[in-house]
C-alpha cells in the first residue's frame, strides 16, 4: 500500500505556495463521522497553516460518501471558489456496496474536474477496515485531510500559473 511508504501528512512546507488569497470549499460526509471529522480538521488546519483565512474555508456536510459528488457540484455552482475538497470514508464490508460507492465517487469527481474550471480534490478514504481508516485520519500514516489541502493549494497555483 502506498501510505506504507509515505506519511500523508509529510511534505516540504516550503514547496507549498502562499494560499492567503484562496477560497476553498470542503464537502465532508457525515457517515463514519469519527473519521471524517478528523479528515476535516486536518484539512482546515493545513489550509490555515498555509495562509487561507478561516472565513475563506466553506464547509458543507452531506449524509454519506456517495453524496459527495452532488454536494461538490452544487457548491461549485453556488459559490465562487478556487477549489473544492471532498472528504469521506468508505470501509469495506461483506457486500459489494463498497465497490459501487468507491467507483461512483471516483468517477463523479473525475467528471467534475473535467466539467468545471476549478480542481476537485479527492479526499475519500477507501479502506479494508476501520483501523486502516483511523491510521489515515491522523494515525500512524498521517491525515488524508492534510494531503487533500496541500493538493488543493498546489492545483490552484497550477491553474493560476497557466493563466499568466
Amino acid at each position: 500500500m502506498a501510505t506504507a511508504y509515505q506519511n500523508l501528512s509529510s511534505y516540504d512546507f516550503d514547496s507549498v505556495p502562499n494560499a492567503s488569497e484562496m477560497n476553498i470549499g470542503i464537502v465532508v460526509a457525515e457517515w463514519n463521522k469519527n473519521i471524517t471529522e478528523k479528515l476535516l480538521q486536518g484539512a482546515c488546519n493545513t489550509l490555515e497553516k498555509h495562509g487561507v483565512k478561516p472565513e475563506n474555508i466553506l464547509v458543507k456536510r452531506v449524509p454519506g460518501s456517495f453524496e459527495l459528488t452532488f454536494g461538490a457540484k452544487r457548491l461549485a455552482e453556488s459559490k465562487d471558489l478556487d477549489a473544492i475538497i471532498v472528504l469521506g470514508s468508505v470501509v469495506k464490508g461483506d457486500t459489494p456496496h463498497f465497490d459501487y460507492v468507491c467507483s461512483g465517487v471516483t468517477q463523479g469527481i473525475t467528471e467534475l474536474n473535467l466539467m468545471y474550471d476549478i480542481p476537485f480534490i479527492f479526499g475519500l478514504l477507501t479502506t479494508e477496515n476501520m483501523q486502516q481508516a483511523e491510521d489515515r485520519a491522523g494515525g500512524k500514516y498521517g491525515n488524508k485531510g492534510d494531503e487533500a489541502a496541500i493538493t488543493a493549494i498546489k492545483m490552484i497555483d497550477f491553474s493560476c500559473r497557466l493563466q499568466n
